[in-house]
């Protein structure tokens, strides 16, 4: 174990993803660099007599493909989403973890709601019942945040630091600058990390909905997510997982690993202002892209892409403006983009797919764009480049990813191109 002072250098040896996009890396990153919308009807739950009738959902999933039966019933969708997307990871990664100290390896996952399908479903069925609690034995291990990074450490043997994080739509983000620190600090050799979400169902949307937050476009599906845009009307919903192996570089070169990228920085905060809404000054937002870029110990003049938390929600897209401009200035040089335009919000594993996208523009030289803006809030039209319709090849050396969540939760992290 490394003293304090001693610090690891923390690199990225896998990446795995189950998206509206795509169910697997190579998808998700094809149709995220060509703009592709992954909004549709939702087709979940009947949405007759509800405001939002679409979703960016996972397509073409079947838990049969990947569980046998009893364990297919007894994982919340956000737990199959969460073990799919970490073993394309841990394929990706190259790793045999018989040949590894796996007292040394943990997980740290992220999810703002856990099982709460499976929430849904147990009131549900005690409330239309007699009084009678003829709960399922597995109601409880199925619902809990933390379920889905207990069973991929059971799943694998994994006997390290294991915990969840939960701070709403940060949750992912968080994650993975927790993962990133216990590895800096040599607490763990490697730490499977990213996060899950499965929301897309009666009683998400429909309190989404009562808060005004989702849009309620619903003849326009496709294009109803229209970040920083003046006609913006609120986030698309998504679900789906998203999984990156983190590792000491000593750990990665001592097993031959192929290093992907490099995690240099995070900055976590609050924005100490309101249940729901931002900082109208992006206070919080500001103050942990600073955190992160001393970490990393770079300018912010730097930073080549910046992925936006940018959800199309009229208050928080502005004050996340106001925050990028006491960052970064008027700098139109900046790539940006808001990639929920295409995945809609996934909610606590937002971070975790926004985090890939990062790590494959950097890998890639790639800026994926924002679809469906049109025009930018006027008071900063032209001081920025959000890579609008079309993505941009250009070299990126760093990428930052920017996660806010309800709360007040606010992190931001930083990825730097291996060398």
């Amino acid at each position: 174990m490394k003293l304090v002072g001693q610090l690891n250098r923390v690199v990225v040896t896998g990446l795995g993803a189950l998206t509206p996009l795509g169910n697997n890396i190579n998808d998700f990153w094809h149709a995220l660099v060509n703009g592709v919308s992954g909004a549709g009807p939702i087709t979940k739950f009947d949405t007759t007599n509800f405001k939002t009738k679409f979703a960016c959902e996972v397509k073409g999933f079947n838990p049969q493909d990947f569980f046998d039966r009893n364990d297919a019933r007894k994982y919340d969708p956000f737990t199959q989403y969460a073990l799919v997307s970490v073993a394309e990871a841990i394929e990706h990664a190259g790793i045999d973890f018989d040949k590894l100290n796996k007292n040394r390896i943990g997980v740290i996952w992220g999810s703002g709601n856990g099982g709460i399908y499976t929430f849904q479903q147990a009131v549900s069925e005690f409330a239309t019942g007699n009084g009678t609690p003829r709960f399922n034995p597995y109601f409880y291990p199925k619902m809990i945040v933390d379920i889905a990074s207990g069973v991929i450490s059971i799943k694998y043997g994994l006997r390290g630091v294991n915990f969840t994080s939960v701070s709403a739509c940060a949750s992912a983000n968080t994650a993975i600058i927790e993962a990133f620190n216990f590895i800096q600090w040599g607490k763990a050799d490697m730490i499977i990390t990213g996060g899950s979400e499965a929301p897309i169902y009666e009683i998400s949307v429909g309190g989404f909905n009562a808060t005004k937050a989702l849009s309620t476009n619903n003849d326009n599906a496709e294009t109803a997510c229209k970040p920083f845009d003046p006609d913006r009307d609120g986030f698309v919903m998504g679900e789906g997982a998203g999984a990156i192996i983190l590792e000491s570089y000593e750990h990665a070169v001592r097993r031959g690993a192929n290093i992907i990228a490099e995690i240099v920085g995070g900055g976590m905060t609050a924005d100490a202002y309101h249940l729901t809404s931002t900082h109208p000054g992006g206070e919080g937002t500001s103050l942990a892209m600073e955190l992160a870029l001393e970490e990393a110990g770079i300018a912010a003049s730097e930073i080549d892409y910046l992925n936006v938390h940018g959800t199309a929600s009229p208050v928080g897209d502005v004050s996340e403006l106001y925050s990028i401009e006491k960052i970064f200035g008027s700098n139109p040089d900046l790539g940006i983009s808001a990639t929920k335009s295409m995945t809609g919000h996934l909610l606590g594993a937002a971070g975790a797919i926004e985090a890939i996208a990062c790590i494959k523009s950097i890998t890639d030289d790639i800026i994926p764009p924002t679809i469906n803006t049109l025009k930018i809030e006027p008071a900063f039209e032209g001081k920025f480049d959000l890579t609008l319709g079309k993505a941009k090849q250009r070299t990126v050396n760093y990428a930052m990813n920017n996660t806010l969540g309800f709360g007040g939760h606010i992190a931001s992290s930083i990825f730097k191109k291996f060398q």
